[in-house]
């Protein structure tokens, strides 16, 4: 970490004006009023056109604006709720501003779509922004969980603190082809290559904007966001001082058969100052806890086929629960044929070597009794023989006459597994800080240090349930900017702390009550007394395993509780835990340089470069990094020119990045893009877009166990982890061809699968859009996409037989490992959004968005995870009367199926509704909030295995110094 900083903090003095020495400040003053009631505004920011920093108004309405630029410039003033305005200074005297208040559509500064400030009307590639004023309006419990109310946005909730953002398909629990930025720091935790949510995001009270890219944006930002970026911005203090205070009370799991009502709780506070527009800090602070959403799918469940299976424990001896767990299969477990056999051939080999090969039992119980041999009958034989030789031959018994009597199936049972919520830690909480300090190195030139820090009790979903207890990231930040440039260093410093795999703590409990040793055939022998006593099938099952779990312990026992310590105590490996112990780091440096002015506004020119190095440190709990230490290093830049033409009607746009990651060949990703005025206010683009992503840090060196008794294991792609596991010498069959081979027998089914090269996945999109203000009062937005992949990363299932044939699938060895999809993927969609300003203060909103697969024939599951048809719609009035508004906004998405290494199936079709109600009250510059999601209760899943979701109500109450 120090030598990064160090290298930057070197390029900073470098990069520093020789001269430093301020010329003497202009003091500008004034005072903002509100124009139609003429009563002082409180909280208005005040900043230079084309310069950093700023400052805001008192409580009284005045302010006072240091600077040392050279008379005239012009002043921008905005404030939450009120129309922008411009106000050109050509002298010291003291200012009067009026604001207006009202909403102007489609007049938003975005910087993410091209990394240089534009109207979003002329951005040339689709965009979201969700503004100050959105994130204080939404009925949502945060801004983040308010995201999938933006057009084409959709999310898997894993957990109350646990939401994965995607857009245009091949949506993930965990989404390693989304990006997101806080502060222009990527956001991933370097153990996992992806957003844990908002843990370590930014607080609802200090959140300035948030601005979406669907589709690829790797032109400009780099490897990975094929599917969409997300940068989110925090208030510069200069701009927003003051303190503010919010304290949400509320309760969810209501009516929830899972669980009982219980209190949710949110408490955020941000504080900032200024001196002199010279040195300006801020500190945030928020607490939520609550009580998570419990994942309750007990049915059954195929983990070999992928399907649904009829069936619950009662009913099927093989039952594996989607939330349960424990209860995983194996394909290396006995069948209940198996043991018998086993334990007769031991028990007979046995007796032969004590009796110098005089007694073949076996060979005597055919001999002297019947097929269907009486108790007595039975007895007599037994008694007949020389007493050491008796419980031995009592104990085979059983097991002889089921084999004899073709009474004992080929079934492998699996054990009793435990639910989900015996297991998971669902006291969720979320604790976040940071800080951070700006400094004015000259007007123009800004110097920042930041640190943001959370910690957390979630649930994530991968190839299991992890609980995530104690999970926390830390995000350090020293920056330089100025008008024309920055530079930027950072590192990402992730920490497990007590986090588990739920699946094998269920195994591991299991397996230190009674072991699997004992367990199978004791549930075999009570099988086969049950059928000699003259049970079927289904009632034999069912003795069986009440017999095999006699000493199985109960949830909430002292046993269950003893064992469940111990294990989530213990780090996966040999020691038999469940605990991970990740402390990955990720260093980060980059830096960016805006020619436009330079150039004299004869073309627009952008050039940039980073360097990154990920430290993998999971001692061997997660990647294969027991013996070694790992480290992946990447860099690249970029240039970007813009040129505009035809009477400034046609802007023509091109970008070109080149990324090198250690492991993978450079590649390079262009970009072009159009857009072309039709009308004041009125614009069409089309762009060409390429994106990629490398194999993320789990796709390259995982070599991790999961799915407890299942024993799938986890391995890298790289051609290390597949020669760790002698995959190229003794290769393996594909699952699909072992499913196959089960139905029909026939070993030619059997398919042996042959490593290729392990590349990075690849994106061409083409998208034309429209977006136009009609009579400033409609704003309309649609595009239409086509995306095209190629080397796709798809999830490979593996069976290495033991010998090499087909005989060996009975001890095989499972694989789970990522290779490339050697067929073309593609899919399409389209949106339509609409806002309208429908006089009286009334907003209204519209969205609708179609996203599709095509024809897919690859043998290779895709997981596009994505309904067809999803849309939202708003109604809002945040001056209802003078200090009440309101907000409500419906969410609908069709049924699709999702598909994972956890778990696949349907997700039903759902819509739910979000509303809030608010109430200023000015004396205490405060606002009452009562509101909620899902105010229905209609519970619903956004994705397979993963928690039901119902409302969550609250009340709120808001502080702000400025009443903003």
């Amino acid at each position: 970490m120090s030598k990064i900083f160090t290298r930057l903090a070197v390029m900073i003095v470098l990069l520093m004006p020789a001269a430093a020495v301020f010329a003497q400040n202009t003091p500008i003053t004034g005072t903002v009023t509100d124009k139609s009631t003429n009563e002082a505004l409180a909280g208005v920011t005040i900043t230079i056109k084309g310069k950093s920093g700023g400052t805001s108004t008192n409580e009284n309405g005045r302010f006072t604006l240091n600077t040392n630029e050279k008379l005239p410039f012009t002043l921008v003033v905005s404030y939450i709720g009120y129309k922008p305005y411009e106000q050109e200074v050509t002298s010291a005297s003291a200012l009067m501003i009026s604001l207006e208040a009202g909403t102007v559509l489609g007049q938003e500064v975005v910087v993410a779509a091209s990394r240089t400030p534009e109207r979003i009307l002329e951005s040339p590639v689709s965009i979201e922004r969700m503004g100050a004023i959105a994130v204080r309006e939404s009925a949502a419990p945060s801004f983040y969980d308010a995201l999938p109310n933006m057009k084409g946005v959709e999310s898997s909730v894993q957990s109350l603190t646990f939401r994965s953002i995607n857009t245009r398909g091949f949506n993930a629990n965990g989404n390693t082809r989304f990006n997101q930025f806080v502060d222009g720091m990527d956001n991933q935790a370097p153990g996992l290559n992806f957003s844990v949510g908002n843990i370590v995001g930014i607080s609802d009270l200090d959140v300035e904007n948030a601005e979406l890219l669907p589709g690829a944006a790797s032109a400009l930002y780099g490897a990975g966001g094929t599917n969409g970026t997300l940068i989110m911005n925090s208030k510069n203090p200069f701009n927003y001082q003051g303190l503010s205070l919010t304290y949400k009370a509320g309760v969810n799991h209501v009516n929830d058969d899972q669980a009982d009502r219980s209190e949710y709780r949110d408490f955020s506070m941000r504080y900032a100052k200024a001196w002199n527009n010279k040195f300006a800090f801020k500190a945030n602070l928020s607490y939520m806890t609550a009580n998570d959403w419990a994942a309750s799918d007990y049915s059954n469940f195929d983990r070999y086929t992928g399907a649904a299976k009829t069936g619950d424990r009662n009913s099927d001896p093989t039952y594996d629960g989607v939330n349960v767990y424990g209860d995983e299969p194996n394909a290396a477990f006995p069948t209940l044929q198996a043991v018998a056999t086993a334990v007769q051939t031991q028990t007979r080999a046995g007796i032969l070597a004590a009796t110098g090969n005089t007694v073949d039992i076996v060979a005597q119980l055919n001999a002297s009794l019947p097929a269907n041999a009486t108790p007595a009958q039975i007895a007599g034989f037994i008694g007949a023989l020389p007493a050491a030789l008796r419980p031995n031959v009592q104990n085979m018994i059983p097991f002889y006459f089921g084999l004899r009597n073709n009474a004992i199936p080929a079934v492998a049972p699996t054990r009793t597994g435990y639910e989900e919520k015996y297991l998971v830690d669902y006291d969720t909480k979320s604790i976040k800080t940071s800080g951070a300090l700006h400094y004015k190195v000259t007007s123009n030139t800004e110097a920042i240090f930041q640190a943001n820090w959370g910690t957390g009790t979630s649930v994530y979903t991968g190839s299991d349930r992890y609980s995530l207890r104690n999970f926390n990231i830390g995000q350090y930040k020293l920056e330089l900017k100025g008008k024309d440039f920055f530079l930027r260093g950072y590192t990402t410093q992730e920490r497990s702390g007590q986090a588990y795999n739920a699946t094998l703590l269920g195994t591991y409990i299991n397996q230190n009550s009674v072991p699997a040793t004992t367990w199978f055939p004791e549930y075999t022998g009570a099988f086969a007394q049950a059928k000699m006593a003259g049970a079927t099938d289904a009632q034999a099952h069912v003795s069986a395993r009440q017999f095999a779990d006699r000493n199985r312990p109960l949830p909430g026992s002292a046993q269950f509780e003893s064992y469940k310590a111990d294990i989530v105590r213990k780090t996966i490996g040999p020691a038999g835990g469940a605990k991970f112990n990740d402390k990955s780091n990720l260093y980060h440096y980059e830096g960016m340089y805006n020619f436009d002015n330079a150039l004299n506004g004869a073309f627009e020119l952008q050039v940039g470069a980073s360097h990154r190095t990920y430290q993998l440190r999971s001692d061997g709990t997660i990647f294969d990094d027991l013996n070694q230490e790992l480290t992946i290093k990447e860099y690249g830049a970029f240039a970007q020119a813009g040129k505009k033409m035809f009477a400034d009607k046609f802007k023509l746009t091109g970008a070109v990045r080149y990324d090198k990651n250690e492991n993978f060949e450079g590649r390079f990703t262009p970009r072009i893009s159009g857009v072309y005025t039709v009308a004041p206010n009125n614009n069409l683009r089309v762009s060409y877009q390429t994106g990629y992503r490398n194999p993320t840090t789990q796709n390259q060196y995982i070599d991790l166990l999961v799915g407890g008794s299942s024993g799938v294991r986890l391995i890298g792609g790289l051609g290390s982890m597949i020669d760790k596991y002698q995959l190229n010498a003794n290769k393996g069959y594909t699952l699909a061809s072992v499913n196959k081979f089960k139905t029909t027998g026939n070993a030619a089914d059997l398919q042996f699968y042959t490593f290729g090269d392990f590349k990075p996945e690849s994106v061409q999109s083409y998208e034309i859009g429209y977006k136009g203000l009609m009579k400033e009062k409609l704003l309309v937005d649609a595009y239409y996409y086509y995306n095209s992949y190629k080397d796709f990363l798809s999830t490979l299932i593996l069976l290495q037989p033991a010998g090499g044939t087909p005989a060996g699938l009975a001890t095989a060895s499972t694989y789970s490992t990522v290779v490339n999809n050697p067929d073309e993927v593609s899919s399409q969609g389209a949106a339509l959004g609409l806002d309208y300003l429908a006089g009286g203060g009334y907003n209204i909103t519209g969205n609708i968005s179609y996203n599709e697969l095509n024809d897919n024939n690859s043998s290779l599951n895709s997981e596009f995870n994505t309904p067809k048809y999803r849309f939202n719609l708003g109604l809002g009035n945040r001056t209802l009367t003078k200090n009440l508004g309101f907000n409500v906004a419906y969410r609908w998405q069709d049924e699709y199926r999702w598909s994972s290494t956890f778990a696949a199936g349907q997700v039903d079709a759902f819509g739910t509704v979000d509303a809030q109600v608010s109430y200023k009250i000015p004396f205490y510059k405060a606002v009452m909030k009562l509101g909620g999601s899902n105010i229905l209760n209609k519970y619903y899943r956004t994705s397979y295995g993963n928690p039901s979701v119902g409302a969550v109500y609250y009340l709120s109450f808001t502080f702000d110094q400025f009443m903003r």
